[in-house]
């Protein structure tokens, strides 16, 4: 997939699955049970252990047919790295412009972290295509729609906070996509084995977040 098809996925999913796995084979099965509920769009977070083994491998097994990411990344150095090992896109907590301007070298989706209309502006104008909105939990889906009244352009992706109670309603007040975590995937649903639960998670999301775009 090229740029702009990644981002298309990305708006079209709605939901981008945070991970944080044990093992790289938690992880291979995780991704089938939620590709098979709809979400097709995962975020290897940096803090996994061998983080950019688990992107290698997966990246690997599902070519296109998902869309796997890393996230947690903190400067260039990082996201370089993790583009070599096969990374489709590049999410960070905070704001950096190096690495904003690494991913766009590149031509790989970058989403940086932002709080604030002024960082959400310094992101997009250093060349961020979406923006992250962390923590999300702090202002809400009401946060997402004063920053987009004086700031239309943005794309802005929550994330901290998004339940599958609040999910539709951050979809209504023009959130680009959703970043889920452990409402959607969590250690605990891991070592368990219950696949199917998970399956039905992210069937759960897909249809808030169409709930959302109806309005």
């Amino acid at each position: 997939m090229n740029k702009a098809q990644k981002l298309n996925l990305i708006r079209e999913t709605g939901v981008i699955a945070i991970m944080r796995a044990k093992s790289s084979d938690q992880l291979m099965a995780a991704a089938d049970a939620i590709k098979a509920g709809g979400v097709a769009v995962i975020e290897v977070t940096m803090t996994t252990p061998g983080a950019l083994d688990v992107i290698r491998e997966a990246v690997a097994r599902y070519g296109d047919a998902v869309l796997f990411g890393a996230g947690s990344v903190l400067d260039a150095e990082t996201a370089r790295a993790a583009i070599l090992a096969g990374a489709g896109f590049i999410v960070a907590p905070t704001l950096n412009v190096p690495m904003i301007e690494l991913c766009n070298r590149y031509s790989v989706p970058v989403m940086p972290g932002i709080f604030t209309p002024t960082e959400a502006l310094v992101a997009w104008q250093a060349g961020a295509d979406m923006v992250k909105l962390f923590p999300a939990s702090v202002g809400g889906a009401d946060m997402i729609k004063a920053i987009l009244a004086p700031l239309p352009q943005l794309e802005i992706v929550p994330v901290g906070g998004v339940e599958l109670d609040n999910a539709a309603e951050f979809i209504r007040k023009g959130a680009a996509a959703l970043g889920v975590g452990s409402s959607l995937v969590n250690q605990k649903l891991l070592d368990s084995g219950d696949m199917d639960r998970l399956t039905q998670r992210a069937e759960a999301f897909i249809a808030e977040v169409r709930k959302g775009h109806a309005g």
